[in-house]
């Protein structure tokens, strides 16, 4: 008796093409000052708002609520787009999907989700996630951060750094410490921004995603509503832990796009190369190179999107997604540098993005989690 073969399946589905199809299309008519944007460090608010209007501000958020519910993977191949083109637009809508819009329709309850998405899934409002302060950075659980009950209400008090959209964000996320218990004493609130004590702070002049506004966030006696607990008091750790296995997937699908755009250049600068014949010519160690980085980029996209289908399905995928993030950031910054290398001075000379990939692919190393702290999670997972 001969069972039935099983199969992986790794093609999109129909729809999955179609709406990876409108997004490029969104890229190629929206995301085109995206030199712009980084050369003037100024907020691609148009391109969000046309984002905005094609839905792609609420893929991770139920219908019942006003999204799309398309889910991880259907981010995943969004991101991979838009990151192509631009990746401070798609360090944005990164962020508002995964780190704040996924949280809020997991662990909010139904009267705060009808509080706070319907501003959120139409792109009225802007999301950011703040979790890291001067003094925790890699170490979250060491937050300083306080929020003190007073009856009705919390009193907040301290600074979040390194904010992705701070500036532009009308809701934050905001974690702090409600007890002393330096795991278990941390909370989750939401925070918006007109509330009295709530201020940007300074923002951070960087290296690269020029139009994605960096900040400083700072809280000063501000009185949060009770009512605007995340959950219940001391599980705050667990959802900032959770809540970024999806954001390591936008942040691995961002490094896709990096490391394909960068690829695309090669690909072009090699294919001009020919003989007088008109046969290819180029070099065998640069096609060594461009198919090594090709197929790492296969590779990785197919291991980002694993991990993706994992997280729609409800099964935790922390170690899975770290795999992702580690793996596509690296080759993030290997095909920029490739890239710009084998251009020669048209690699740094502004005439192309290539230069521009370089500097925008050296944070995916860094932020949701810097490369070094992956390899520990993936460790941890794997020997647990």
């Amino acid at each position: 008796m001969t069972s039935a073969v099983q199969v992986s399946d790794f093609q999109l589905s129909p729809e999955l093409v179609e709406f990876q199809q409108k997004v490029r299309a969104y890229t190629q008519e929206h995301l085109k000052d995206a030199a712009r944007y980084d050369a003037e460090a100024r907020f691609p608010r148009e391109a969000v708002a046309a984002a905005a209007k094609l839905g792609l501000l609420c893929t991770t958020v139920a219908e019942e609520h006003g999204g799309s519910a398309m889910g991880n993977l259907a981010s995943c191949v969004m991101l991979e787009e838009i990151n192509s083109a631009c990746a401070a637009t798609g360090v944005t809508i990164s962020v508002h999907n995964s780190l704040v819009n996924s949280l809020l329709g997991k662990w909010c309850n139904e009267e705060q989700k009808k509080r706070w998405f319907p501003k959120m899934v139409t792109g009225e409002w802007l999301g950011a996630y703040c979790l890291s302060e001067a003094f925790s950075g890699s170490d979250a659980a060491a937050l300083r951060c306080e929020a003190k009950k007073n009856g009705d209400h919390y009193v907040m008090n301290g600074a979040k750094l390194w904010i992705t959209t701070g500036s532009e964000a009308d809701l934050f996320v905001i974690f702090a410490r409600t007890g002393e218990d330096r795991v278990n004493g941390i909370s989750a609130f939401v925070v918006e921004k007109t509330w009295d004590g709530v201020s940007v702070g300074k923002k951070e002049r960087k290296l690269g995603l020029r139009g994605s506004p960096t900040t400083e966030i700072v809280c000063e006696n501000v009185k949060v509503p009770a009512d605007c607990l995340i959950g219940e008091e001391g599980i705050g750790f667990k959802i900032a832990l959770d809540t970024l296995d999806g954001g390591r997937l936008g942040i691995a699908s961002q490094s896709l796009g990096i490391a394909r755009a960068a690829i695309d250049l090669m690909r072009d600068h090699l294919g001009k190369q020919v003989d007088h014949k008109g046969r290819p010519n180029a070099s065998q160690p640069d096609q060594w190179d461009f198919a090594d980085l090709a197929s790492d980029l296969d590779a990785y996209r197919f291991l980002t999107w694993r991990a993706a289908v994992l997280r729609d399905q409800g099964v935790r995928c922390s170690t899975e997604a770290a795999m992702a993030k580690s793996c596509a950031s690296r080759l993030a910054n290997r095909a920029a540098r490739r890239a710009v290398s084998m251009l020669g001075l048209a690699g740094v000379d502004g005439s192309n993005p290539a230069e521009r990939l370089l500097r925008d692919a050296r944070i995916t190393e860094i932020y949701e989690g810097a490369t070094d702290i992956q390899r520990l999670v993936i460790a941890r997972g794997l020997l647990a």
